[in-house]
This record gives C-alpha cells, structure tokens and sequence, in this order.
C-alpha cells in the first residue's frame, strides 16, 4: 500500500498529494487566536468536511469549485479507514489566489471595534448609527492577505487586491479581483438567504478561489463551516449586543476570560462547543449529523 505524507499542514487541516488531485483532510484539531488548542475536538473535521460538501452543492450554478468525492472509497487504499472516513476531500488541483475573500453581511467582531472608531470597516464607510450586530443594508466585501501560520492576515482594500494579483498575473489583476468580488457577493447572498429560512443568520464568512490549468477562477478550500464563518441563531437575534455563535466564539470567550488556560479547554467547553457543530449542521442540512 502507497503511504502518503500531508506536503501541506495547516492549523487543523492537512493536505496530501494524489497526483492529479489533492486530499484535503479536516482534522479535529481547533486553533483560536492564532494557537493551535491542546484538545481535539471530537468530529469537528467530518462536521466541517460535510458541510463544505452540502454548500459546494447548492452553489456550483453560480461559480464551480474544487470538490471531486467526500467518498474515502474513490481515494487510494490509504484513506480508506476511520483516520479519515468522513473527514477528507478529494479535490482539483489549483493555483490558489493569495486572497481571502470576507464578505460581511452584518457588523461584529474586528468590523464592529472599526466602526466605533471611525465609521468605516476596512476602509469602507458606513452609515451612521449602527449598532453592534445589525445586519448591513448590503453586504460588504473586505479582503485580506493570507498569511503564514502565526501571522496574522492583513485586510486590504480592493484597490489593493487588485495591485497584488496584478503582480502575479499581468494584465489580469483587476478581472481576477473583479471576478472572486462578485462571485463572494453572490455566494453569500444565496447562502445567506437559504440559512435564514432554517433559522441561522450567516454574519461574515470567508472564501478561497484557485485558477484551474485553464486560468478560470474556481472556489477551493472549505465552504461556510463554522471555522470559516460566524453563524449566529435567528430565534433571539437582536441587534445592540453580540450574538450567541455556532462556531467557536465558546472557545474564544472561555480562552479570553481565562488567560493562564495554555490553550488548554475544560471538557464542558469541548462538548458545548461539538454540540453547537452538531447543531447548526443540523439546522442547515436538515440531516443529523451521524
């Protein structure tokens, strides 16, 4: 049997070369603030594997992307056990854009600490008299770099992501730029709009783009999981405060109020944190999670 080594490894995913394909695996590894925890949190990957899957589905009309099977059985002899049953996808292969594409429907987090100051989130205005949590009367697209682990991404401007690709590909910055905008915006707004009628509220999310051989832009990476977005429960929204999470705001306020942890979490933070996975897999898929 072909042993395989991940030639990429991320804060909790790994990646592994199939020759003409990729092998992305989720693992149950959760980073916060830029650290790696020392827990796993038990099937978060496959969670998070699923439902890039269901998204990737409901969205190839309005932009293709990478995935090829979530099904271990079309993966080498290697991936087909428990390590990575669920939790892997077999994708196309890229070249990744080296921007992370956030779009921002409602105002919290790092946009609404900007806002307070000056009005605008990363360089874009803002009406006045927002409160915290109220949802944009359009979404906004606000892109960064990508950094390397341990660095922190830097927000752009658009005019910015335009001059980076335009380094990169000639001629073809301000297309490419214009492109992944639109394509965010729209895959946003579809998305959004389908997790209101299951009771989720889709405040910001991020999206990767990658070029296949014949330089069309293609989504890549995961897709609207609750370590990529900030999924709040519609039933007790109220905009003036933050809202309760599906993601790992449980994990971020338990580490915040206890600075001595070593990234260390108590077991009931851990099932909190697998049950509002479970949950919100749940809500938007309309399957349990098994």
């Amino acid at each position: 049997m072909q042993e395989f080594k991940p030639v990429k490894e991320g804060k909790v995913r790994e990646v592994y070369d199939n020759g003409d394909s990729l092998i992305i695996v989720a693992t149950d590894r959760i980073s916060a603030f830029d650290h790696i925890l020392q827990n796993k949190i038990t099937k978060k990957g496959a969670i998070l594997t699923q439902m890039s899957k269901f998204w990737f589905d409901y969205t190839k009309d309005i932009v293709p992307n990478h995935m090829l099977s979530v099904d271990v059985k079309d993966m080498p002899e290697f991936f087909r056990n428990e390590n990575f049953d669920g939790n892997s996808m077999m994708c196309k292969k890229l070249e990744m854009l080296p921007i992370e594409c956030i779009v921002r429907g409602y105002i919290t987090g790092s946009g609404w600490e900007s806002y307070k100051e000056n009005g605008k989130v990363c360089g874009i205005t803002l009406p006045e008299g927002l409160q915290e949590s109220d949802k944009l009367p359009e979404p906004i697209y606000t892109p960064s770099t990508k950094a390397e682990i341990g660095d922190h991404d830097e927000n752009i401007s658009f005019e910015k992501s335009v001059e980076v690709l335009e380094k990169i590909y000639p001629g073809k910055g301000e297309d490419y730029a214009n492109q992944i905008k639109e394509c965010t915006i729209a895959l946003y707004k579809k998305c959004a709009e389908y997790a209101l009628t299951k009771g989720i509220i889709i405040a910001d999310t991020k999206f990767e783009f990658g070029l296949d051989e014949n330089g069309k832009v293609v989504l890549g990476d995961e897709m609207l999981t609750p370590d990529s977005s900030r999924f709040w429960p519609l039933e007790g929204y109220e905009a003036g405060k933050s809202q309760p999470s599906y993601d790992k705001q449980f994990v971020r306020d338990w580490l915040k109020a206890n600075p001595d942890s070593d990234y260390l979490l108590p077991d009931d933070v851990i099932k909190k944190t697998i049950d509002k996975y479970e949950e919100a897999f749940a809500l938007l898929t309309g399957k349990s999670f098994s």
